[in-house]
């Protein structure tokens, strides 16, 4: 099939999704705005023509300067004149590597790749220096595009000669090295290519079937996985998320999780550029709050942890300020009030809205179970606070609460996106069972792992290992692993999930994971949980510096209330307290089948 004929296609099948969801009738369908994008490179080119005067990046480029300000015109530039340099280096069709701190050099990078000059190759920059030698020797990758930190470890991977990596760029730094190329340097390159004619990039042809992403996941057991995604895969989920959570052009997009995972690398990066938004780098962890207020964002996305590290500090400082009833009682009385116009929030809790940078508008939770309560909170402060469910191998959205109040359910982690099917099979007698999905978002597969991706893709459907259920209005509920589940004497399921998130309410508890131990004496499973405890709040109860007994004995007591409230095989039988944090992957979640994290 030649190019032209390749292309009708793909342009027709992006027009039909996108005007099956402008002219849905599903009520959670609410935003009829979709605009049809065959590929990533045709996404950023109508980008351009709407919205090319808009903001599209802001960044620090030094410490202690103000945020700057890049349009879509000048990161458009950049892109093309990054990809014209890379092709004219030989790196067509090649893989490219891009690792670092979130920024706009990676952004850029990125696009610069996927766009028309190879496959990109996200790195985890968490990662040792063996595991990324490893990864890139298995992604047979040709070029790494680094921010500085990494450049000392790639220089001494690609003189192993263990690798196909023939060129190192650097993104940012002012340090001269002769063995480096400067992203800097490629872009006045591209640029003097363009300006003579050079159309190498401008013109390069995409197949949105293709794998363009080979993405490593960084998984709890420790082997990592090649998900190959494509630019259909991609667009698909660009298409029809913001369709049920509205996304403005005037939006500010606070970025702080890391960019080569899909979470952010889809909703917190791409999807804003779809939708004429900004995204605003924050400069690390410690800087979130300063960051906040320079910026005042509108959208946050993050981690549960990040969230209730955020809801656990407004709390602890409310109590100290002795003003816990005042804030229950204006967030009760605000729910009344709003209903006519009046907003007490903003004149009664201004200090606290003020944390967020004073525009917030919508906060998303992605990447593992939380509390309702704690978006409870955050909504009757006056935000959108919603949770959504993906996986990397679905580029990665599944699943998104709807932004209006009404439609919202805390307890689940969204509705069924539409264009997608999910079903569960394989379902216990309380309708429990694997959660699989099905979208033009599904893989290609797993990299060089076909057995592996027989096993999760049956029939277009994927199996997510993902145990719950789903209502009868298509909104999905999990309840915890399939490989985690605790199989009870009584043949009963135990999802460990499930309890470590009642330990999770406790406010003792920093963090816990629960497992089932062989019990020798009589052949059967005893529940245990692993606790590591939050100091400051067990020594605000029992004093200073307590004596482990003593805050084993303070567990217990919260302990047995929770296991009140249980049946007999899923109460927890024993508890270690833990000093040291648990080993977790560089996605920060706990390691389960570690056997340190299991030491008693």
């Amino acid at each position: 099939m030649d190019y032209k004929s390749r292309r009708t296609i793909d342009m027709s099948h992006a027009q039909s999704v996108a005007d099956g969801l402008n002219n849905s009738t599903d009520k959670y369908v609410v935003y009829k705005e979709s605009r049809p994008i065959a590929d990533l490179k045709h996404m950023l080119e109508t980008s351009v023509d709407l919205y090319g005067d808009n903001t599209a990046f802001m960044q620090k480029f030094a410490k202690n300067e103000p945020y700057k300000s890049i349009t879509y015109k000048e990161a458009f530039d950049a892109i093309n004149s990054l990809g014209t340099a890379l092709i004219d280096r030989g790196l067509k069709g090649k893989r490219i590597a891009v690792i670092g701190e979130n920024c706009y050099q990676w952004a850029t990078s990125y696009l610069a790749v996927i766009c028309g000059t190879g496959v990109v190759v996200p790195l985890d920059k968490e990662l040792g220096a063996s595991e990324l030698r490893q990864l890139a020797k298995e992604a047979k990758v040709s070029a790494v595009m680094f921010t500085e930190k990494y450049a000392d470890i790639f220089k001494e991977i690609k003189a192993s000669g263990e690798t196909d990596i023939q060129m190192l760029i650097k993104l940012n730094g002012d340090k001269e090295d002769e063995e480096l190329i400067e992203w800097s340097k490629l872009i006045a390159e591209g640029r003097t290519l363009l300006e003579s004619g050079d159309r190498r990039f401008l013109d390069a042809k995409i197949n949105p079937e293709e794998m363009s992403e080979l993405l490593f996941t960084s998984g709890t057991t420790g082997i990592a996985k090649g998900v190959m995604l494509s630019h259909k895969n991609i667009c698909f989920d660009l298409m029809i998320a913001p369709t049920i959570l509205k996304v403005n052009p005037w939006d500010i997009f606070f970025s702080v999780l890391p960019i080569h995972h899909t979470y952010e690398g889809t909703c917190g990066f791409l999807m804003p550029l779809y939708k004429g938004a900004a995204i605003a780098y924050c400069e690390g962890l410690k800087h979130i709050v300063k960051n906040l207020s320079e910026v005042s964002p509108t959208m946050f996305l993050g981690v549960p942890a990040l969230f209730e590290t955020l809801y656990k500090t407004i709390m602890k400082n409310i109590r100290k300020q002795g003003k816990e009833g005042l804030v229950k009682k204006v967030l009760a009385v605000n729910k009344v009030t709003k209903k006519i116009g009046i907003d007490l929030n903003k004149k009664l809790l201004k200090d606290i809205l003020k944390v967020f940078g004073g525009r917030m508008r919508v906060l998303i939770s992605g990447g593992a179970a939380i509390d309702p309560a704690i978006l409870q909170f955050f909504n009757d402060l006056g935000f959108i606070a919603v949770q959504g469910y993906g996986l990397s191998e679905c580029a990665p959205m599944g699943a998104l609460n709807p932004d209006q109040h009404k439609y919202m359910r805390n307890a689940s982690v969204g509705h069924i996106l539409p264009g997608m099917d999910v079903k569960i099979v394989d379902k216990d007698e309380d309708g429990i069972g694997e959660i699989c999905l099905r979208g033009d978002n599904v893989m290609l597969g797993y990299y060089n792992m076909p057995e592996e991706t027989a096993k999760v893709i049956k029939d277009g459907w994927f199996y997510t290992g993902d145990q719950g259920y789903i209502d009868d209005e298509k909104f999905i509920y999990i309840t915890g692993r399939k490989k985690n589940v605790i199989i009870a004497s009584n043949g009963k399921n135990v999802f460990p999930e499930e309890l470590e998130y009642l330990l999770s309410k406790i406010p003792y508890v920093s963090e816990s994971m629960v497992w089932g131990a062989d019990n020798e004496r009589n052949g059967d499973i005893t529940i245990v949980a692993a606790i590591r405890p939050d100091m400051e709040e067990v020594e605000a109860v029992i004093g200073k510096n307590p004596d482990e007994e003593a805050v084993k004995k303070l567990l217990w007591e919260e302990v047995d209330k929770v296991n009140a409230e249980l049946p007999l095989f899923k109460k927890i039988r024993n508890i270690a307290v833990r000093n040291e944090e648990f080993e977790k992957n560089t996605s920060k979640k706990i390691k389960r089948f570690v056997e340190s994290n299991k030491q008693m």
